[in-house]
Protein backbone atom coordinates (compact mmCIF):
# COMPACT_ATOMS: atom_id res chain seq x y z
CA UNK A 1 0.00 0.00 0.00
CA UNK A 2 1.35 3.90 -0.94
CA UNK A 3 1.25 6.93 0.60
CA UNK A 4 -1.78 7.77 -1.77
CA UNK A 5 -3.90 4.85 1.10
CA UNK A 6 -4.12 7.80 2.94
CA UNK A 7 -5.58 10.55 0.76
CA UNK A 8 -8.37 12.15 2.42
CA UNK A 9 -10.27 15.98 3.17
CA UNK A 10 -7.93 17.54 4.67
CA UNK A 11 -9.64 20.22 7.73
CA UNK A 12 -8.66 22.56 10.31
CA UNK A 13 -7.84 20.52 12.87
CA UNK A 14 -4.87 22.63 14.51
CA UNK A 15 -6.83 23.03 17.74
CA UNK A 16 -8.84 20.14 18.52
CA UNK A 17 -9.32 19.60 22.34
CA UNK A 18 -7.99 16.04 23.87
CA UNK A 19 -11.68 14.74 23.58
CA UNK A 20 -12.58 15.40 20.11
CA UNK A 21 -9.18 13.95 19.45
CA UNK A 22 -9.75 10.46 20.99
CA UNK A 23 -13.12 10.59 19.29
CA UNK A 24 -11.42 10.65 15.96
CA UNK A 25 -9.07 8.12 16.56
CA UNK A 26 -10.42 5.30 18.77
CA UNK A 27 -13.12 3.15 17.38
CA UNK A 28 -16.60 4.51 18.62
CA UNK A 29 -17.47 2.94 22.23
CA UNK A 30 -14.04 1.53 23.34
CA UNK A 31 -12.88 4.58 25.23
CA UNK A 32 -11.90 3.43 28.88
CA UNK A 33 -10.32 6.41 30.79
CA UNK A 34 -7.61 5.48 33.11
CA UNK A 35 -8.20 9.56 34.49
CA UNK A 36 -6.92 9.72 38.23
CA UNK A 37 -7.81 12.31 41.25
CA UNK A 38 -5.11 15.03 41.17
CA UNK A 39 -3.55 16.33 44.66
CA UNK A 40 -3.55 20.41 44.70
CA UNK A 41 -3.05 20.57 47.90
CA UNK A 42 0.99 22.12 47.87
CA UNK A 43 0.26 24.91 45.40
CA UNK A 44 0.40 28.15 46.10
CA UNK A 45 -3.66 29.87 46.13
CA UNK A 46 -2.38 32.34 42.87
CA UNK A 47 -1.53 28.99 41.31
CA UNK A 48 -4.24 26.63 42.49
CA UNK A 49 -6.67 29.56 41.01
CA UNK A 50 -5.20 29.03 37.70
CA UNK A 51 -5.50 25.30 37.42
CA UNK A 52 -9.79 25.98 38.64
CA UNK A 53 -9.78 28.23 35.80
CA UNK A 54 -8.09 25.45 33.65
CA UNK A 55 -10.35 22.77 34.33
CA UNK A 56 -13.27 25.51 34.15
CA UNK A 57 -12.32 26.15 30.72
CA UNK A 58 -11.17 22.87 29.38
CA UNK A 59 -13.85 20.19 31.35
CA UNK A 60 -10.40 18.26 32.47
CA UNK A 61 -8.82 18.14 35.32
CA UNK A 62 -4.87 17.91 33.66
CA UNK A 63 -3.09 18.73 30.59
CA UNK A 64 -3.06 14.89 29.57
CA UNK A 65 -5.60 12.28 28.80
CA UNK A 66 -4.83 8.59 29.41
CA UNK A 67 -6.74 5.26 29.12
CA UNK A 68 -7.40 2.70 26.21
CA UNK A 69 -9.27 2.09 23.14
CA UNK A 70 -9.09 -0.08 20.26
CA UNK A 71 -8.11 1.63 16.69
CA UNK A 72 -9.10 -0.79 14.07
CA UNK A 73 -9.46 -3.49 16.35
CA UNK A 74 -6.55 -3.54 18.00
CA UNK A 75 -6.44 -2.30 22.04
CA UNK A 76 -3.89 0.57 22.59
CA UNK A 77 -3.08 2.78 24.97
CA UNK A 78 -3.21 6.61 24.63
CA UNK A 79 -1.63 9.58 25.84
CA UNK A 80 -3.13 12.69 24.87
CA UNK A 81 -2.42 16.31 25.93
CA UNK A 82 -4.63 18.95 26.32
CA UNK A 83 -3.29 22.04 25.09
CA UNK A 84 -5.97 24.44 26.46
CA UNK A 85 -4.78 23.20 30.06
CA UNK A 86 -2.14 25.64 30.52
CA UNK A 87 -0.78 24.66 27.31
CA UNK A 88 -0.87 21.55 27.48
CA UNK A 89 2.66 22.28 30.01
CA UNK A 90 3.61 18.92 32.40
CA UNK A 91 3.79 19.27 35.93
CA UNK A 92 4.32 16.67 38.34
CA UNK A 93 0.36 15.51 38.44
CA UNK A 94 0.47 15.31 34.50
CA UNK A 95 3.74 13.58 34.12
CA UNK A 96 3.03 11.21 37.21
CA UNK A 97 -0.31 10.28 34.73
CA UNK A 98 2.04 9.93 31.71
CA UNK A 99 4.31 7.37 33.93
CA UNK A 100 1.70 5.49 35.27
CA UNK A 101 -0.20 4.99 32.01
CA UNK A 102 3.04 4.08 29.86
CA UNK A 103 4.13 1.49 32.79
CA UNK A 104 0.13 0.42 33.07
CA UNK A 105 0.65 -0.52 29.09
CA UNK A 106 3.80 -2.26 29.35
CA UNK A 107 2.36 -4.30 32.43
CA UNK A 108 -0.82 -5.06 30.18
CA UNK A 109 1.36 -5.47 26.75
CA UNK A 110 -0.73 -2.91 25.01
CA UNK A 111 0.95 -0.28 22.49
CA UNK A 112 1.36 3.35 22.82
CA UNK A 113 0.41 6.03 21.06
CA UNK A 114 1.09 9.23 22.22
CA UNK A 115 -0.36 12.42 20.65
CA UNK A 116 1.58 15.65 22.30
CA UNK A 117 0.24 19.18 22.26
CA UNK A 118 2.27 20.84 24.29
CA UNK A 119 4.96 23.81 25.63
CA UNK A 120 6.68 21.93 27.52
CA UNK A 121 7.78 21.92 30.80
CA UNK A 122 5.19 24.15 33.44
CA UNK A 123 6.85 27.06 34.41
CA UNK A 124 4.18 27.24 38.50
CA UNK A 125 6.47 24.00 38.92
CA UNK A 126 10.54 24.84 38.06
CA UNK A 127 12.35 21.83 38.49
CA UNK A 128 10.67 19.25 39.84
CA UNK A 129 8.08 19.86 36.81
CA UNK A 130 11.35 19.26 34.84
CA UNK A 131 12.65 16.20 35.94
CA UNK A 132 9.38 14.50 35.04
CA UNK A 133 10.58 14.59 31.14
CA UNK A 134 13.10 12.29 33.10
CA UNK A 135 10.54 9.87 34.57
CA UNK A 136 8.85 9.83 31.36
CA UNK A 137 11.73 9.10 29.08
CA UNK A 138 12.37 6.23 31.56
CA UNK A 139 9.00 4.76 31.61
CA UNK A 140 9.15 4.88 27.70
CA UNK A 141 12.65 2.83 27.61
CA UNK A 142 11.71 0.44 29.66
CA UNK A 143 8.51 -0.21 27.20
CA UNK A 144 10.37 -0.04 24.30
CA UNK A 145 12.97 -2.49 25.93
CA UNK A 146 9.93 -4.86 26.58
CA UNK A 147 9.25 -5.47 23.04
CA UNK A 148 6.15 -3.07 22.80
CA UNK A 149 5.81 -0.59 20.69
CA UNK A 150 5.84 3.22 20.94
CA UNK A 151 4.12 5.51 18.69
CA UNK A 152 4.02 9.42 18.31
CA UNK A 153 1.66 11.93 15.85
CA UNK A 154 3.08 15.43 17.12
CA UNK A 155 0.30 17.91 17.48
CA UNK A 156 0.24 21.78 17.18
CA UNK A 157 2.26 22.62 19.08
CA UNK A 158 4.72 20.42 20.31
CA UNK A 159 7.69 22.07 21.59
CA UNK A 160 10.12 22.08 24.82
CA UNK A 161 10.62 19.42 26.88
CA UNK A 162 7.74 17.29 25.64
CA UNK A 163 9.64 18.11 22.51
CA UNK A 164 12.74 17.03 23.97
CA UNK A 165 11.98 13.83 25.80
CA UNK A 166 8.13 11.43 24.89
CA UNK A 167 7.46 13.45 21.85
CA UNK A 168 10.75 12.42 20.11
CA UNK A 169 11.77 9.00 21.38
CA UNK A 170 8.65 7.25 18.87
CA UNK A 171 9.69 4.16 16.79
CA UNK A 172 7.49 5.64 14.12
CA UNK A 173 6.85 9.45 14.38
CA UNK A 174 4.17 11.42 12.56
CA UNK A 175 2.70 14.90 13.03
CA UNK A 176 0.23 17.57 11.90
CA UNK A 177 0.33 19.43 8.99
CA UNK A 178 1.79 23.17 9.57
CA UNK A 179 2.27 22.10 13.41
CA UNK A 180 4.82 24.26 14.72
CA UNK A 181 7.36 21.66 16.44
CA UNK A 182 10.91 23.12 18.03
CA UNK A 183 12.44 22.83 21.63
CA UNK A 184 12.72 26.64 21.88
CA UNK A 185 8.81 28.32 21.35
CA UNK A 186 9.32 31.11 19.04
CA UNK A 187 7.68 33.46 21.66
CA UNK A 188 10.41 32.35 24.13
CA UNK A 189 13.25 32.55 21.58
CA UNK A 190 12.15 36.26 20.49
CA UNK A 191 11.77 37.48 24.28
CA UNK A 192 15.50 36.48 24.67
CA UNK A 193 17.07 37.45 21.53
CA UNK A 194 15.38 40.91 20.46
CA UNK A 195 14.02 39.26 16.84
CA UNK A 196 11.70 36.26 15.38
CA UNK A 197 12.64 33.06 14.49
CA UNK A 198 13.40 32.38 11.37
CA UNK A 199 10.48 31.25 9.06
CA UNK A 200 9.58 27.59 8.20
CA UNK A 201 12.36 26.21 10.84
CA UNK A 202 10.24 24.90 13.32
CA UNK A 203 7.38 23.22 11.12
CA UNK A 204 6.23 19.60 11.00
CA UNK A 205 6.65 19.75 7.01
CA UNK A 206 10.75 21.13 7.42
CA UNK A 207 11.14 18.56 10.13
CA UNK A 208 10.15 15.88 8.22
CA UNK A 209 12.58 16.90 5.24
CA UNK A 210 15.50 16.51 7.70
CA UNK A 211 13.94 12.89 8.25
CA UNK A 212 13.06 13.53 12.07
CA UNK A 213 9.62 12.83 11.14
CA UNK A 214 8.26 10.35 9.14
CA UNK A 215 5.04 11.43 7.65
CA UNK A 216 3.10 14.56 7.81
CA UNK A 217 -0.95 13.93 7.69
CA UNK A 218 -4.18 15.39 8.84
CA UNK A 219 -5.47 13.75 12.21
CA UNK A 220 -8.22 12.04 9.88
CA UNK A 221 -5.65 10.03 8.64
CA UNK A 222 -4.04 8.87 11.85
CA UNK A 223 -6.52 6.16 12.76
CA UNK A 224 -6.12 4.44 9.34
CA UNK A 225 -1.95 4.61 9.44
CA UNK A 226 -2.06 3.25 13.15
CA UNK A 227 -4.63 0.18 12.29
CA UNK A 228 -2.16 -0.52 9.06
CA UNK A 229 1.09 -0.70 11.44
CA UNK A 230 -0.15 -2.41 14.39
CA UNK A 231 -2.43 -4.66 11.76
CA UNK A 232 0.93 -6.07 10.48
CA UNK A 233 2.80 -5.95 13.69
CA UNK A 234 -0.25 -8.33 15.25
CA UNK A 235 0.97 -11.63 14.21
CA UNK A 236 4.78 -10.53 15.18
CA UNK A 237 5.47 -12.77 18.01
CA UNK A 238 7.38 -15.53 16.29
CA UNK A 239 9.68 -12.77 14.39
CA UNK A 240 10.10 -11.71 17.77
CA UNK A 241 11.07 -15.00 18.93
CA UNK A 242 13.60 -16.01 16.67
CA UNK A 243 16.28 -13.21 17.62
CA UNK A 244 16.78 -14.38 20.93
CA UNK A 245 19.53 -17.16 19.68
CA UNK A 246 23.21 -16.61 19.04
CA UNK A 247 24.49 -17.81 15.37
CA UNK A 248 22.26 -20.35 13.30
CA UNK A 249 23.19 -22.97 10.70
CA UNK A 250 24.47 -22.33 7.24
CA UNK A 251 21.85 -22.58 4.77
CA UNK A 252 23.87 -20.89 2.08
CA UNK A 253 23.22 -24.86 -0.24
CA UNK A 254 19.69 -23.87 -1.62
CA UNK A 255 19.60 -23.72 -5.30
CA UNK A 256 19.05 -20.56 -7.30
CA UNK A 257 15.46 -19.59 -9.00
CA UNK A 258 17.38 -18.29 -11.74
CA UNK A 259 20.89 -18.74 -14.00
CA UNK A 260 22.81 -15.24 -12.89
CA UNK A 261 23.69 -13.16 -15.65
CA UNK A 262 27.45 -13.19 -16.57
CA UNK A 263 27.81 -9.84 -18.98
CA UNK A 264 28.86 -7.55 -16.50
CA UNK A 265 27.43 -3.95 -18.87
CA UNK A 266 24.62 -6.04 -19.81
CA UNK A 267 23.66 -6.29 -15.99
CA UNK A 268 24.10 -2.29 -15.62
CA UNK A 269 22.04 -1.69 -18.70
CA UNK A 270 18.85 -4.11 -17.92
CA UNK A 271 19.09 -2.77 -13.94
CA UNK A 272 18.70 1.06 -15.50
CA UNK A 273 15.16 0.23 -17.41
CA UNK A 274 12.19 2.26 -16.42
CA UNK A 275 10.12 -0.73 -16.55
CA UNK A 276 11.68 -2.66 -14.35
CA UNK A 277 9.97 -4.08 -11.35
CA UNK A 278 11.16 -2.25 -7.91
CA UNK A 279 10.89 -2.22 -4.35
CA UNK A 280 7.03 -1.17 -3.86
CA UNK A 281 5.97 -3.95 -6.66
CA UNK A 282 7.85 -6.64 -4.10
CA UNK A 283 6.21 -5.46 -1.07
CA UNK A 284 2.72 -5.67 -2.85
CA UNK A 285 -0.65 -3.99 -1.64
CA UNK A 286 -1.17 -6.84 1.19
CA UNK A 287 0.50 -7.75 4.78
CA UNK A 288 2.37 -4.04 4.45
CA UNK A 289 2.35 -0.80 6.33
CA UNK A 290 4.35 2.32 4.42
CA UNK A 291 6.22 4.09 7.54
CA UNK A 292 7.73 6.75 4.88
CA UNK A 293 7.45 6.58 1.24
CA UNK A 294 7.79 9.83 0.32
CA UNK A 295 11.95 9.98 0.01
CA UNK A 296 14.75 7.94 -2.19
CA UNK A 297 14.52 5.65 1.03
CA UNK A 298 11.21 3.38 1.34
CA UNK A 299 10.77 2.31 5.31
CA UNK A 300 7.94 0.11 5.95
CA UNK A 301 6.44 -3.31 7.76
CA UNK A 302 5.66 -6.30 5.78
CA UNK A 303 5.28 -10.23 5.76
CA UNK A 304 7.03 -12.94 4.32
CA UNK A 305 5.73 -15.53 4.84
CA UNK A 306 5.21 -16.44 8.22
CA UNK A 307 7.75 -12.87 9.13
CA UNK A 308 6.69 -9.90 10.15
CA UNK A 309 10.02 -7.54 9.01
CA UNK A 310 10.48 -3.70 8.94
CA UNK A 311 11.82 -3.11 5.50
CA UNK A 312 14.48 -0.28 4.19
CA UNK A 313 14.63 -0.41 0.59
CA UNK A 314 15.89 2.35 -2.31
CA UNK A 315 12.88 3.87 -4.13
CA UNK A 316 14.51 3.52 -7.57
CA UNK A 317 11.71 5.87 -9.51
CA UNK A 318 12.82 8.89 -7.25
CA UNK A 319 16.64 8.38 -7.58
CA UNK A 320 16.06 8.15 -11.27
CA UNK A 321 13.68 11.86 -10.87
CA UNK A 322 17.02 13.42 -9.18
CA UNK A 323 16.24 12.91 -5.65
CA UNK A 324 19.45 10.99 -4.24
CA UNK A 325 20.62 9.36 -0.77
CA UNK A 326 21.17 12.27 1.39
CA UNK A 327 22.57 12.03 4.95
CA UNK A 328 19.60 12.74 6.51
CA UNK A 329 17.72 9.50 4.58
CA UNK A 330 20.18 7.37 6.35
CA UNK A 331 19.63 8.63 9.49
CA UNK A 332 15.95 7.62 9.09
CA UNK A 333 17.70 4.21 8.36
CA UNK A 334 19.47 3.99 11.21
CA UNK A 335 16.04 5.03 13.27
CA UNK A 336 14.12 1.72 11.30
CA UNK A 337 16.77 -0.46 12.38
CA UNK A 338 16.24 0.80 15.78
CA UNK A 339 12.81 0.01 15.76
CA UNK A 340 13.70 -3.33 14.31
CA UNK A 341 16.03 -3.86 17.40
CA UNK A 342 13.56 -2.92 20.13
CA UNK A 343 10.79 -5.00 18.58
CA UNK A 344 12.82 -7.76 17.76
CA UNK A 345 11.58 -8.18 14.00
CA UNK A 346 14.08 -9.44 11.08
CA UNK A 347 15.61 -6.84 9.04
CA UNK A 348 14.89 -6.87 5.20
CA UNK A 349 17.07 -4.27 2.68
CA UNK A 350 16.54 -3.75 -0.95
CA UNK A 351 19.22 -2.39 -2.92
CA UNK A 352 18.36 -0.35 -6.34
CA UNK A 353 20.46 2.68 -6.31
CA UNK A 354 22.41 4.77 -8.46
CA UNK A 355 25.09 5.80 -5.61
CA UNK A 356 24.31 8.21 -2.79
CA UNK A 357 24.22 12.29 -3.55
CA UNK A 358 27.55 13.93 -4.34
CA UNK A 359 27.42 17.34 -3.35
CA UNK A 360 28.53 19.94 -0.84
CA UNK A 361 25.76 19.46 1.59
CA UNK A 362 26.20 15.93 1.61
CA UNK A 363 29.61 16.48 2.48
CA UNK A 364 28.97 18.54 5.16
CA UNK A 365 25.88 16.46 6.20
CA UNK A 366 28.64 13.42 6.80
CA UNK A 367 27.88 11.37 4.25
CA UNK A 368 30.42 9.41 5.08
CA UNK A 369 30.07 8.70 8.16
CA UNK A 370 26.11 7.84 7.88
CA UNK A 371 27.17 4.97 5.90
CA UNK A 372 29.78 3.81 8.24
CA UNK A 373 27.18 4.11 10.79
CA UNK A 374 24.51 2.09 8.70
CA UNK A 375 27.24 -0.53 7.75
CA UNK A 376 28.09 -1.22 11.19
CA UNK A 377 24.69 -1.28 12.79
CA UNK A 378 23.88 -3.67 10.32
CA UNK A 379 26.76 -5.61 11.26
CA UNK A 380 25.50 -5.84 14.31
CA UNK A 381 21.83 -5.56 14.85
CA UNK A 382 20.40 -8.42 17.18
CA UNK A 383 17.63 -9.71 14.60
CA UNK A 384 18.10 -11.79 11.19
CA UNK A 385 18.44 -9.81 8.16
CA UNK A 386 18.30 -10.44 4.59
CA UNK A 387 19.45 -7.93 1.78
CA UNK A 388 18.22 -8.33 -1.70
CA UNK A 389 20.33 -6.79 -4.68
CA UNK A 390 17.74 -5.79 -6.82
CA UNK A 391 19.09 -3.73 -9.14
CA UNK A 392 22.03 -1.16 -9.28
CA UNK A 393 24.26 -1.69 -6.53
CA UNK A 394 26.60 1.53 -6.64
CA UNK A 395 29.09 2.73 -4.31
CA UNK A 396 28.38 3.38 -0.46
CA UNK A 397 24.74 3.78 -0.69
CA UNK A 398 24.44 -0.14 -1.72
CA UNK A 399 26.90 -1.20 1.16
CA UNK A 400 25.14 0.54 4.13
CA UNK A 401 22.37 -1.87 3.44
CA UNK A 402 24.03 -4.96 1.74
CA UNK A 403 25.76 -6.87 4.87
CA UNK A 404 22.88 -9.58 6.15
CA UNK A 405 22.55 -13.13 7.18
CA UNK A 406 21.66 -14.18 3.67
CA UNK A 407 21.53 -12.09 0.45
CA UNK A 408 19.67 -12.84 -2.25
CA UNK A 409 20.10 -10.71 -5.56
CA UNK A 410 18.38 -10.42 -9.29
CA UNK A 411 19.59 -12.53 -11.51
CA UNK A 412 20.88 -9.06 -13.88
CA UNK A 413 21.81 -7.51 -10.57
CA UNK A 414 25.54 -6.09 -9.54
CA UNK A 415 27.13 -4.40 -6.81
CA UNK A 416 30.12 -2.46 -7.49
CA UNK A 417 32.10 0.35 -5.81
CA UNK A 418 31.21 3.25 -8.48
CA UNK A 419 29.04 3.09 -11.35
CA UNK A 420 31.16 1.23 -14.10
CA UNK A 421 31.17 4.80 -15.87
CA UNK A 422 33.15 6.26 -12.61
CA UNK A 423 35.44 3.71 -12.65
CA UNK A 424 36.53 4.22 -15.92
CA UNK A 425 36.96 8.07 -15.07
CA UNK A 426 39.52 6.73 -12.67
CA UNK A 427 41.62 4.64 -14.19
CA UNK A 428 41.47 5.40 -17.66
CA UNK A 429 40.30 9.06 -17.67
CA UNK A 430 36.95 8.74 -19.62
CA UNK A 431 33.79 6.56 -19.72
CA UNK A 432 34.58 4.78 -22.98
CA UNK A 433 36.24 1.59 -20.72
CA UNK A 434 32.98 1.42 -18.50
CA UNK A 435 31.79 -2.02 -19.71
CA UNK A 436 35.52 -3.65 -19.89
CA UNK A 437 36.06 -2.61 -16.18
CA UNK A 438 32.39 -3.77 -14.65
CA UNK A 439 33.54 -7.08 -16.05
CA UNK A 440 37.12 -6.89 -14.84
CA UNK A 441 35.97 -5.67 -11.36
CA UNK A 442 33.07 -8.92 -11.44
CA UNK A 443 30.15 -6.87 -10.14
CA UNK A 444 27.54 -9.11 -11.88
CA UNK A 445 25.28 -11.60 -10.29
CA UNK A 446 27.04 -14.44 -11.68
CA UNK A 447 30.43 -13.30 -10.33
CA UNK A 448 28.64 -12.51 -6.92
CA UNK A 449 27.60 -16.44 -6.78
CA UNK A 450 30.70 -17.59 -7.67
CA UNK A 451 32.66 -15.55 -4.98
CA UNK A 452 30.04 -16.65 -2.34
CA UNK A 453 28.91 -13.01 -2.09
CA UNK A 454 25.35 -13.85 -3.11
CA UNK A 455 23.63 -16.72 -1.31
CA UNK A 456 20.35 -17.33 -3.64
CA UNK A 457 19.19 -15.58 -7.82
CA UNK A 458 15.81 -14.98 -8.47
CA UNK A 459 14.29 -14.02 -12.31
CA UNK A 460 13.21 -10.43 -11.00
CA UNK A 461 11.93 -10.04 -14.67
CA UNK A 462 10.15 -12.71 -14.84
CA UNK A 463 5.96 -12.96 -14.95
CA UNK A 464 6.14 -13.74 -11.35
CA UNK A 465 9.18 -12.36 -10.57
CA UNK A 466 8.16 -10.40 -7.15
CA UNK A 467 5.58 -12.93 -5.76
CA UNK A 468 8.61 -15.58 -6.14
CA UNK A 469 11.05 -13.25 -4.04
CA UNK A 470 8.72 -12.25 -1.65
CA UNK A 471 8.65 -16.26 -1.33
CA UNK A 472 12.28 -16.70 -1.21
CA UNK A 473 12.53 -13.69 1.45
CA UNK A 474 10.00 -15.94 3.41
CA UNK A 475 12.11 -19.05 2.85
CA UNK A 476 15.15 -17.47 3.69
CA UNK A 477 13.45 -16.13 7.12
CA UNK A 478 12.59 -19.43 8.08
CA UNK A 479 15.95 -21.27 7.06
CA UNK A 480 17.76 -18.49 9.39
CA UNK A 481 16.76 -17.95 12.35
CA UNK A 482 19.51 -16.61 14.21
CA UNK A 483 21.50 -13.58 13.77
CA UNK A 484 24.94 -14.45 12.60
CA UNK A 485 28.02 -11.67 12.73
CA UNK A 486 30.35 -14.15 10.87
CA UNK A 487 27.89 -14.40 7.70
CA UNK A 488 27.35 -11.03 7.71
CA UNK A 489 30.77 -9.87 7.41
CA UNK A 490 31.99 -12.63 4.89
CA UNK A 491 34.28 -11.69 2.19
CA UNK A 492 34.48 -13.20 -0.98
CA UNK A 493 36.80 -16.34 -0.87
CA UNK A 494 36.80 -16.08 2.90
CA UNK A 495 35.02 -18.29 5.60
CA UNK A 496 31.08 -18.23 5.15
Amino acid sequence: MTESHYAGIVTDRRHLDAHKVIDLVVDRGTWESWGEPSDRRSASPAYRSALERARERTGVDESVLTGRGSIGGVAVALVVSEFGFLGGSIGEVAGGRVVRAIERATSERLPVLALPASGGTRMQEGTPAFLEMVAITGAVLAHKAAGLTYLVYLRDPTTGGVFASWGSLGHVTWAQPSALIGFLGPRVYAGLHGEAFPDGVQTAENLHRRGLIDAVFPIEQLAARISDVLGVLADSADSADSADSADGADTSGAGHDAEPVSDAWHAVVTSRSSDRPAVYDVLGRTDVAILRGDGPICLALCRFGTHVTVVIGHDRARQGAGELITPTDLRSVRRAFAFAADLRLPVVTFIDTPGAELSVAAEEGGLAGEIAQCTAELIRLPVPTVSVLLGQGAGGAALALFPADWRIAAADAWLSPLPPEGASVIVHHDTDHAAALADAQRIAAAALVADGTVDRVVDLTATDGPARLRAVIGEALDARSRPSMRRRTRTPGGDR
